[in-house]
């Protein structure tokens, strides 16, 4: 089954190509169907967000579409960036690196031992035939004061992820599809994928 994922991002679309693979999806980004875009990310909760770009692509392509919608939320900062955490600053001349140094420069003051936080996934899948299928995972760490690891994206650099003594970004390829907050998601997107006669039992 052809899926779109409704994503720009290729970090994404390898991710979690190498987790769907044994759905039996042909995944693909919008754009290599010529598809550019933008969703207007009006939501407040993960669920909310990943479901308003799973919906958009749908309707755009007339596929089955897939989207996720994740970040990461400081405790100390009342779980923000949050939603947000793309899009943290509200600066457009920010990349991943500008808002990991910006998290990192509003974090200053919180001191060890009160540095937790977690990744957010929520995973949706829409169908055409108006299936609709929803799972979240999480992952708890905290917060380094500065980056460590090359692998990965985003704020991996600063995530330590405690039971394996490593930031997300220097987990292996192998690590990261076993523990990360998008493979916890998708670990319960398959098992509702397959109560929905989707994917092999």
């Amino acid at each position: 089954m052809k899926v779109v994922l409704a994503s720009k991002n290729p970090h994404k679309l390898v991710e979690i190509s190498q987790i769907t693979e044994k759905f039996g999806f042909e995944l693909v980004l919008q754009s290599q169907l010529g598809l550019d875009l933008d969703v207007e990310e009006t939501g407040t909760t993960f669920e909310e967000n990943s479901f308003l770009k799973a919906e958009a692509v749908m309707k755009a392509t007339g596929l089955p579409a897939l989207a996720d919608d994740s970040g990461i939320a400081v405790d100390a900062l009342n779980g923000e960036p949050g939603v947000y955490s793309a899009r943290y600053g509200f600066d457009e001349t920010l990349d991943d690196w500008g808002r990991l140094n910006l998290l990192l420069k509003n974090t200053e003051q919180v001191p060890d031992g009160q540095r937790q936080a977690k990744f957010v996934c929520v995973i949706t899948f829409l169908h055409p035939d108006g299936q609709v299928i929803q799972a979240q995972g999480e992952i708890h760490g905290e917060l380094l004061r500065e980056a460590r690891g090359e692998n990965g994206f985003g704020y991996d650099p600063i995530f330590y992820y405690p039971p394996l003594g490593k930031t997300t970004a220097e987990l292996s390829a192998q690590e990261k599809n076993e523990v990360s907050h998008r493979a916890v998601a998708l670990k319960a997107f398959y098992e509702k994928m397959k109560e929905a006669g989707y994917a092999d039992k």
